[in-house]
């Protein structure tokens, strides 16, 4: 018999223990390696007090001479606050907006200056704490749903202006419901690791090598608009996944399309006047109409930013790495056919036509383009070309959700007129009569989806 290895058989618990760990090392490595929301362009990174071109930070030129109080509404807008802390028809500010998720659903807080329900008792400290660590005060951990590591990059004086802001609204008491998170998740301490892991608690460096306009859109999409929030996957421990930057991810139930510069499947094909028009109104001819998170993004936040600082954001977005939607088939951007029974099959029933029939085809016409409302125009947009259906299903479930002008005049909800079936089947005869694939949602995939927003 030929004798086995020293220790080779002796401990073979140990062995595997150590092998485990070590792949367990080198995953957390890896995952904690993730580049970070700037680390795809080249050229040095310096300090903010290094960086010799015009300041980044702040409000725009426009606004240098405007009261705290003005230039805090003017960055609040930008860090979009308002969406995530007002419930659906309740009060600005007051929380209670649910986020559902795998494991439970959290509720965001009142951040208006009532001393017991919201951020009255914050000193500047606590504040600061809050956006750039994620730590609440008395010293209790934030879930990063609060977008905190992306608000890590925001400078002191910014985040200060935007307190000041809020500390001119009026108090409201208001309480935010109870999270329902299971376990582990329910344990707000494990969130100092998460921190630790994958918020650097950094603030925004300036890219000494690219040009003010690069480093103000920057400062907008990453330390203020937190884009990434919504636009780029996560890893599996829900932190951003830089690796893939801007390349879309399912929010909310809502599809948050590729904004990469990749023509076929993000926003290379788009010029820069469709970009601009869409950041401001939220519609892009040909393109798309925002809808749910999107279009609360548009009008309430970035509707009211200054066309430079809109202007910059495009530049930047137009600098990441083109990332290809591998689900994502290439549009299809010519109308249909004008007949009635076109496109009736296996991804287009007959039953979803008559929902088309009675319920859209006066505003959307039969051929996809719309007879008298640009913003309804489903020809060539990216949600009709989604085989999944996803934003197509919930815009039909939920409306258009928008309720501010200017922008597209507001697609009603339907969710209460038609069934779960009935919303599948028009949602698959819309993409396959005028996208490029047809999708194939079933009534329970629309029910999951009626959980999810």
């Amino acid at each position: 018999m030929t004798p086995s290895a020293p220790g080779s058989s002796r401990h073979p618990v140990l062995w595997t223990l150590a092998v485990v760990v070590a792949a367990g090392a080198a995953f957390a490595a890896y995952l904690v390696a993730t580049p970070g929301p700037t680390d795809f362009a080249e050229g040095k990174r310096v300090a903010l007090a290094d960086y010799h071109g015009k300041d980044p930070t702040g409000v725009p030129e426009e606004l240098k001479s405007a009261s705290l109080v003005a230039r805090g509404e003017y960055l609040a807008r930008a860090a979009d606050c308002a969406a995530c802390h007002t419930a659906k028809d309740g009060q600005p500010f007051t929380g209670g907006r649910a986020f559902v998720l795998p494991f439970g659903t959290m509720y965001s807080t009142n951040i208006t200056p009532d001393p017991e329900t919201g951020i009255g008792a914050y000193s500047d400290a606590d504040f600061l704490n809050a956006l750039h660590k994620g730590i609440g005060r008395g010293n209790v951990r934030l879930y990063p749903a609060m977008p905190y590591a992306s608000y890590t990059q925001m400078t002191d004086a910014d985040a200060l202006a935007i307190k000041a802001y809020l500390f001119s609204l009026a108090p409201v008491h208001a309480p935010a419901p109870a999270n329902t998170l299971a376990f582990p998740f329910n344990q707000r301490s494990l969130m100092a690791v998460w921190s630790a892991m994958f918020s650097p608690e950094k603030r925004y460096e300036p890219n000494a090598d690219r040009d003010p306009a690069w480093n103000r859109g920057a400062y907008l999409a990453e330390a203020l608009g937190h884009c990434g929030e919504c636009h780029t996957p996560r890893n599996l421990a829900f932190a951003l996944n830089n690796r893939a930057k801007f390349a879309g991810a399912l929010q909310a139930g809502w599809r948050a399309y590729n904004i990469t510069p990749d023509v076929r499947t993000g926003v290379g094909g788009w010029s820069d006047a469709d970009l601009l028009h869409y950041l401001s109104t939220g519609h892009a001819a040909g393109r798309a109409t925002a809808s749910g998170p999107m279009g609360e993004a548009i009008d309430q936040s970035l509707r009211y930013l200054t066309p430079g600082d809109l202007t910059a954001m495009v530049a930047y977005l137009r600098s990441v790495k083109g990332v290809v939607t591998s689900d994502l088939p290439e549009r299809r951007a010519t109308p249909a056919e004008a007949t009635f029974a076109a496109n009736v099959g296996a991804h287009g029933e007959a039953d979803g036509r008559e929902v088309y029939a009675s319920a859209c085809a006066g505003c959307h016409g039969w051929t996809g383009v719309s007879p008298g409302i640009s913003a309804a125009t489903l020809t060539g947009t990216r949600a009709v070309n989604d085989p999944t259906a996803t934003n197509v299903a919930q815009v039909i479930i939920h409306g258009g959700g928008r309720h501010a002008a200017p922008g597209p005049r507001n697609m009603p909800a339907f969710g209460d007129t038609y069934s779960d079936g009935e919303i599948a089947s028009v949602a698959n005869y819309v993409t396959a009569r005028f996208g490029a694939q047809g999708a194939d949602l079933s009534a329970a995939d629309v029910a999951k989806l009626r959980l999810l927003d």
